[in-house]
């Protein structure tokens, strides 16, 4: 399988650093770019085809909205994972609703963020979170869930499997299931990707990381 080709702009050279460090570590990732400022980054991506664009929120030059909204005009296929130290939602839902695929922490373990890459180049992850309605998703729906189903979202927002989940809660898959199903149902969503989005607008989820 060919390795995911990575952009990466931070202007903090030590993160930029331990984030190529880790990429390349896990070996499935080539770092194609590595910029300091949104005007290297850009122009590094007329050169290079990177699959995913990892992009801090703040950049000397042009903050990183900014240049996620260059990016999404000028490289719609390229995917956008954000990564941020604010863990207001409000940064979030704007990088969200401005194209990213996903949000992140700087808090987060470097090991997840293979995974949150991974999910954004396979799609599995949704680009934009759609405008709640309060009479389609109540306020006290989440008031329903147990402390495993709720344990069980949260697992499901950090971008685990079922596999996964089973083995972080120590827990039988079956059992990730049962709770999944019952989720789905005291929130009134059909699928993963609506799960994680309500548990998101809801702030259900730990602010190290945040998919929907």
């Amino acid at each position: 399988m060919p390795r995911i080709r990575v952009a990466l702009a931070d202007d903090h050279r030590l993160v930029l650093e331990a984030v190529r460090a880790t990429l390349e570590e896990d070996g499935d990732f080539e770092v194609v770019v590595a910029a300091e400022s949104a005007r290297q980054l850009l122009s590094g991506l007329l050169c290079a085809s990177p699959d995913v664009v990892v992009l801090d929120v703040e950049m000397p030059g042009a903050d990183g909205f900014a240049c996620l909204r260059e990016l999404r005009e000028r490289h719609p296929r390229v995917k956008v994972v954000m990564l941020s130290c604010h863990d207001e939602p409000r940064f979030a839902q704007r990088a969200l609703r401005l194209g990213a695929s996903a949000y992140v922490r700087k808090l987060v373990d470097p090991r997840d963020l293979a995974s949150v890459l991974r999910q954004a180049v396979e799609e599995t992850v949704a680009s934009q979170p759609a405008a709640l309605q309060e009479d389609e998703q109540p306020d006290h729906a989440a008031a329903l869930l147990t402390a495993s189903e709720l344990a069980v979202l949260r697992a499901l927002a950090r971008g685990l499997v079922n596999k996964q989940i089973a083995a972080d809660l120590s827990i039988a898959p079956q059992t990730v299931k049962f709770h999944l199903t019952n989720v789905y149902r005291k929130l009134g969503v059909a699928n993963r990707t609506e799960a994680i989005r309500f548990a998101f607008q809801h702030e259900l989820v730990e602010p190290e990381l945040v998919f929907v």
